[in-house]
């Protein structure tokens, strides 16, 4: 049996464990700070790091790299196209890979940057899937170095999985991107009733992953921009007619970038 917890780091970083509690290993989701992975397997001996999965090369997401495989016998599997220190297995679009028993599919998602994978777990109809900062809760990473096309193309690809999957997200961004698509979307009821729930778990210091597609699908405006009200709020904020799809999107992520 494999299960998810969240170790925080830096601002508002997760690093995601995925624990193997049958052969006592975990395996490291994006461990830009050693010191979070190195205290929790120092709180719980019986375990020992295996792997470390990488979506892209930002330091946030790569800084305990080395520190963690120069202390253990630690595999690195990230993009093939992205430099990543330590890397043990190059991994590009469409390769799967066996971790703990389960089959995990890679899905290049470039957009946040070029090279950025994510990982998709079917998990025998319980699927879930590592994000990085292409997919967010309620919103999408910055266009660092791709177009606003190829990150509509990567976040349609996402939005194609199956509605239960489960996304784990490496930022805590869920309740700024949920008050930037109530503006959007002002008259959308699940947006505001996710921005309540949203409030209250912040306010208590809890956090508000992981989140799942069907949700996402509802109230996040970087998967909704083929719907009728974003591209006509779009074309507002743009002051001209704007077709669905990309143009909604590019218009959408840069009103998100100086909201």
């Amino acid at each position: 049996m494999s299960t998810f917890i969240a170790l925080p780091a830096f601002n508002d970083n997760y690093i995601w464990l995925l624990i193997d509690e049958q052969r006592h290993q975990v395996a490291a989701v994006d461990p830009g700070d050693a010191r979070p992975v190195i205290t929790w397997l120092g709180r719980n001996p019986e375990y020992s790091l295996s792997h470390i999965l990488v979506t892209h090369h930002h330091p946030d997401h790569v800084g305990g790299i080395n520190t963690l495989k120069a202390g253990t016998e630690c595999r690195v599997w990230g993009p093939a196209d992205e430099n990543i220190p330590g890397r043990d297995r190059a991994l590009a679009d469409g390769d799967r890979v066996q971790l703990f028993g389960l089959e995990l599919e890679v899905i290049a998602v470039p957009g946040h940057t070029l090279g950025h994978i994510a990982f998709f777990c079917d998990n025998a109809g319980d699927p879930w899937l590592l994000s990085g900062d292409t997919l967010f809760a309620g919103g999408c990473g910055r266009l660092f170095e791709g177009t606003p096309e190829q990150m509509h193309q990567s976040l349609s690809r996402l939005a194609a999985l199956p509605d239960n999957t489960r996304i784990y997200c490496a930022h805590e961004y869920t309740l700024a991107n949920l008050r930037f698509a109530h503006a959007v979307e002002p008259d959308n009821a699940d947006i505001r009733v996710r921005l309540e729930v949203v409030e209250e778990l912040r306010a208590a210091d809890r956090m508000t992953l992981p989140t799942d597609l069907a949700l996402e699908k509802r109230t996040n405006p970087f998967l909704r921009a083929e719907c009728d009200a974003v591209t006509q709020a779009a074309s507002k904020q743009a002051n001209r007619a704007l077709k669905p799809g990309v143009e909604t999107f590019a218009t959408v992520r840069s009103w998100k970038d100086s909201f």
